[in-house]
């Protein structure tokens, strides 16, 4: 089926989930939008929070996406909800993979990073009650900035996680999740401070739903060369970091 896969994040977080999706679907085109102008999200009322995903998503919508993928934990747990109700495309979204730290965990603790947004709403709280034996839930406060200011692999990032998360440095912690898509581009900052925890996210498992989703409703692309085309609120410097997050492989990128 022709058409692009529409996919919304509050920035460039969602690069990551967008990078797992390109090489499950290579035949695929995509069409990216972050909000690069109004994030994080994370510390924003609401129904903020609700606006802005729904205009980003408007956008892509109007550029006569298939499907969607929401690549943004804190704006699936706003307004993803919502969204199913109203389009009557199909629609991928993301939550903290709290199920698979679960599976993981022995006898120490599981962390949960993510947004205060995505740890106040209710979705999250249902995952706790299920799964949430063992698990500390932790805001990874000025985390999504420095991803967004592309200081992800830098010293200051480095120092932005140990010192968020030196209480923990010396207790059994069996696994990290990863609950906001900036979080995954600081990845190797999180093993290198804790070699014997799995560190977990849940980009893979969204990329395999969104093949899924598209095979259940007969709307994959037979063949062809799949585009990505990336687009931004925030303009040309957050475009070219979106580009240098962006795993290059086959696929022709374009700028919007």
């Amino acid at each position: 089926m022709e058409g692009s896969i529409g996919f919304f994040d509050s920035g460039v977080g969602g690069i990551s989930v967008l990078n797992e999706a390109r090489g499950l679907l290579p035949h695929e085109d995509f069409l990216y939008y972050g909000d690069n102008l109004n994030a994080p999200y994370g510390e924003k009322p609401l129904e903020q929070i609700r606006a802005l995903t729904q205009d980003g998503v408007d956008f892509l919508l109007k550029k006569g996406i298939k499907a969607l993928v929401i690549a943004c934990n804190t704006a699936t747990s706003a307004h993803a909800e919502t969204l199913r109700r109203e389009l009557s495309i199909p629609i991928v979204a993301m939550e903290p993979a709290l199920k698979p730290a679960h599976s993981l965990r022995k006898q120490g603790r599981v962390l949960v990073l993510a947004t205060r947004a995505t740890l106040a709403l209710p979705k999250f709280r249902q995952l706790m009650a299920l799964y949430g034996e063992g698990a500390l839930p932790l805001v990874g406060e000025g985390l999504v900035e420095l991803v967004e200011s592309g200081c992800f692999s830098a010293k200051e990032a480095d120092e932005a996680i140990r010192s968020l998360l030196a209480p923990f440095l010396r207790e059994s912690i069996d696994a990290i999740v990863l609950g906001c898509t900036h979080y995954v581009f600081l990845r190797p900052r999180f093993e290198a401070l804790f070699p014997g925890a799995a560190i977990v996210d849940g980009n893979a498992g969204t990329a395999r739903r969104l093949q899924s989703v598209l095979t259940q409703n007969n709307a994959l692309r037979p063949g062809g060369r799949g585009k990505t085309k990336l687009f931004s609120s925030g303009g040309e410097p957050f475009l070219r970091l979106m580009h240098s997050l962006l795993e290059e492989k086959a696929n022709e990128v374009q700028h919007g």
